[in-house]
């Protein structure tokens, strides 16, 4: 039995403007003790299919389920089964930390668990701020106790929707080491983020979606395999010649180019040079899940 199963899941919205579908037949299992990761452009469907998910939304047609439990004819049994982060910075204005971790665990039925609070305090950096009202913290220190409210009553499974938007480096690092070592303990983690290179090194399992669709979805590592087998990239201040403008990505000043081999790499370099662009810190690299993201999202995988 999977630990979340999504069977033939679409979702219409009504609007002044007439329907709007933003999600069409999904289907999707998650696996006992997977990493999985959700990824897609804004307004793919990846926040509505997690709404879903968690019982704040009604799918028009399909099932959910959450170890067995569907989320609507069986909602409190399949709900304790889930943690779930938000995107949003939702909080009590009224309460300290300790005290929102004490009330998020009641709505569980869950006592008498200082010591499970202590060691969430301590594992998400919280432990300074236990008696810090809400309203005093950072937004990142608001978005730790996010966290700590979905892992308060030890959900087996974790969902995390971009937990680490706009978050420093110290609190994504902290996080994800927390994550992963519950991920070995058993637990399973659903994610969704625009961070790829954190979906790359903690995901098993990865599904995309573009316009309520899956478009993509397979093992990490075979979906690297679909990617280019490398990337020349380099930076330059100057304009690219015609040719090679429906293929490069350029970020600022940093140019790259997808190579399948040698030849590929042998001929923009001749190109650029007969165009007399100037380059600076070349280097060839392999492709990674990124320049999947952008091939699958352009139709090209």
């Amino acid at each position: 039995m999977p630990a979340v199963s999504f069977q033939s899941i679409s979702k219409t919205y009504r609007t002044p403007k007439g329907e709007f579908q933003a999600l069409q037949q999904v289907s999707l299992d998650i696996g006992e003790g997977e990493f999985f990761g959700l990824l897609g452009p804004n307004g793919a469907g990846k926040t509505t299919l997690i709404s879903i998910l968690a019982g704040l939304a009604k799918a028009t047609s399909g099932r959910v389920t959450v170890q067995g439990h569907d989320v609507q004819s069986d909602f409190a049994a399949a709900r304790r089964q889930l943690g779930v982060v938000p995107q949003e910075l939702v909080f009590d204005p009224f309460f300290n930390v300790r005290e929102t971790l004490r009330l998020q665990s009641g709505y569980f039925g869950v006592k008498h668990n200082d010591d499970w609070i202590d060691e969430l305090l301590d594992s998400l950096g919280l432990a300074d701020k236990a008696t810090a009202n809400m309203r005093q913290l950072s937004g990142g220190m608001k978005r730790r106790v996010l966290v700590a409210q979905a892992l308060v009553h030890k959900p087996p499974i974790i969902v995390l929707d971009e937990p680490t938007a706009g978050v420093d480096v110290e609190l994504r690092q902290a996080l994800w080491h927390f994550i992963a070592k519950l991920n070995k303990q058993g637990h399973t983690v659903l994610l969704t983020t625009h961070y790829l290179e954190e979906a790359e090194a903690l995901c098993n399992r990865i599904a995309m979606l573009k316009h309520g669709q899956i478009v993509a979805l397979d093992d990490t590592s075979n979906l690297l395999k679909t990617a280019s087998a490398n990337v020349l990239q380099f930076k330059s201040d100057q304009a690219l010649p015609e040719v090679l403008l429906p293929i490069a990505r350029v970020t600022g000043r940093v140019v790259q180019l997808p190579a399948q081999g040698p030849n590929d790499i042998e001929r923009y370099l001749a190109t650029l040079r007969e165009a007399g662009v100037a380059m600076e810190d070349m280097e060839i690299r392999r492709a990674d899940l990124e320049d999947v993201f952008l091939q699958v999202m352009k139709g090209a995988a």
